[in-house]
Formats: structure tokens, C-alpha cells, sequence
């Protein structure tokens, strides 16, 4: 009989999964998230508690049996959230455990090439946020701007964007996940906010929203300011557009139309 194995959708929440699957010796264990498993009769069902000090001991372990590379890109594929990327992450690291080093490069290894797989498309993702995030003024001096990246990449893009405006005060907000990073020219922090006003209506520019935590406020003030910095982000936008080089197939290959909703140039 299989053991399914409830966490908290967190990596340290898998990582202490892992550590109980090792400690009590479960033969046949499923990992799932607690938020979308629904109780199956015929399986027997564990939920676990984050122990961030378990959590760390494995962690620490697959480390010393890889490079920065391996375990960054079990990490992204973490971030990736396919169905079952837990289970791929356990087997990938319960073999690095035997072997004593990781299967990285064993593509006939399935564990191995959905990893691989998925951190692709996680990396692919986080460039794309990158490039298509537009900051739009909120107040005085605050940048905001929404996503709705296809994987979590957040906690990936957090460094580019702190040194790229260091000198800013900025929030990023992923309103399919609904939390967000804030930055106060200090440090990064995590942030919710709750929304006056219904996803689908949300546009470049917040209505009215609150935050629950750092008291961020977002509002409709400096209108005018902020218009005027998008009329001359696309005034710069269309200067460098070569009308005689169009190729809109090639350019939705590279901006794809899901992201447009965010582009002041698109507006």
C-alpha cells in the first residue's frame, strides 16, 4: 500500500517530506501538496509539519553530493509547480543518496530529464520576466507592477531587479500566486495585498489595494506623472520600430501575446 504524504507547498516543507520518508522507512510514499490532495480510501495518509532543521539536514546533505549547478536547478524546478515535480525532486535526490553523487547528465534517468525539463522552462520564464516586468508609478516613490508568469518565479528575479533599481522603491506582484516582493532600497520583503477591486479588472495601474503586511498602499495618485512616463517610454518604443522590418510572427515568438496585458507599449 502506497503512503501519501501531505506538506505545505513549501521547498522546506518537501525537503522535511523527505526526511520522514528516510526516517520511517516508507517504501512506497506519494508526495503531494495538502492544498489539492483529496482523500483516497485505499491510500494511507500522512500530513507533515515544516521542520526547517530536518529540512535543512537534507538539503545540506544533497549539497555536499552536488555543485551549485545540480541543486540550483532542482530548485527552479521546484519553482517550476508541474503536477508531481515532488516526487521527480525525491527520486532525483534518493538517488543522488545512493550513488553518492548526482545522476546529472543520465537522461535515461526519467527523473533526471524532468528536471532538467522543467528548470529549462523556469529559466526561460525568468528572463522573460525580466524583460517584459513595466514599473508604473503609485506615489511619490513607488514602483508597482503586476505579473502572471506561467511558473513561481519570483524568488528568482528578486536579485536582478534589487541591483538593476537599487536606487528605487519597487513592488512586484504575481496576482496568479497572489503574493509579491517589495523592495525599500534596504532589503526585500515578501508582501500580500489585498485587492478592492476583481482580478480580471486589474490593469496597468491598481485602483485602490492594501496590503496586510509593510502597509503598502496602492492608489491612483501621480496619474498624470505616470503618464507621462509612458508616453515617453513609447515614444522611444516607436522611434526605434522599423516599419520596413516587421515580422510580427517572429516578434510574438519572442513576446508572446500573454504578456501584453503589462506592456505600456502594447496599450
Amino acid at each position: 500500500m502506497t503512503t501519501t504524504l501531505l506538506y505545505d507547498g513549501s521547498l522546506n516543507g518537501l525537503l522535511t517530506t523527505i526526511f520522514i520518508i528516510y526516517d520511517h522507512k516508507i517504501k512506497s510514499p506519494i508526495i503531494s501538496k495538502a492544498s489539492k490532495t483529496q482523500k483516497n480510501l485505499f491510500d494511507g495518509m500522512e500530513v507533515i509539519t515544516t521542520d526547517i532543521d530536518k529540512a535543512k539536514r537534507v538539503w545540506n546533505r544533497f549539497e555536499s553530493l552536488c555543485d551549485y549547478r545540480d541543486s540550483h536547478q532542482v530548485y527552479c524546478a521546484f519553482l517550476s509547480e508541474i503536477n508531481g515535480i515532488e516526487n521527480t525532486i525525491y527520486e532525483y535526490i534518493k538517488s543522488t543518496f545512493q550513488k553518492q553523487k548526482t545522476p546529472s547528465g543520465d537522461f535515461t534517468n526519467p527523473s533526471v530529464l524532468k528536471i532538467a525539463q522543467a528548470a529549462k522552462m523556469v529559466g526561460r520564464e525568468k528572463h522573460r520576466m525580466e524583460a517584459f516586468v513595466r514599473f508604473h508609478l503609485i506615489d511619490e516613490k513607488t514602483y508597482y507592477a503586476n505579473i502572471e508568469p506561467d511558473f513561481n518565479v519570483l524568488p528568482l528575479i528578486t536579485k536582478h531587479f534589487k541591483n538593476r533599481y537599487a536606487d528605487q522603491n519597487w513592488v512586484i506582484y504575481d496576482l496568479s500566486r497572489n503574493y509579491g516582493i517589495s523592495y525599500d532600497q534596504n532589503i526585500v520583503q515578501e508582501v500580500y495585498i489585498d485587492f478592492k477591486t476583481p482580478k480580471g479588472q486589474r490593469g496597468i495601474l491598481n485602483t485602490t489595494a492594501t496590503s496586510n503586511k509593510n502597509n503598502i498602499e496602492l492608489t491612483t495618485g501621480f496619474q498624470e506623472k505616470e503618464n507621462n512616463y509612458r508616453d515617453l517610454w513609447n515614444q522611444y518604443f516607436q522611434s526605434t520600430n522599423i516599419k520596413s522590418r516587421k515580422n510580427l510572427k517572429l516578434h510574438v515568438q519572442h513576446v508572446p501575446k500573454r504578456y501584453w496585458k503589462y506592456l505600456s507599449e502594447k496599450l
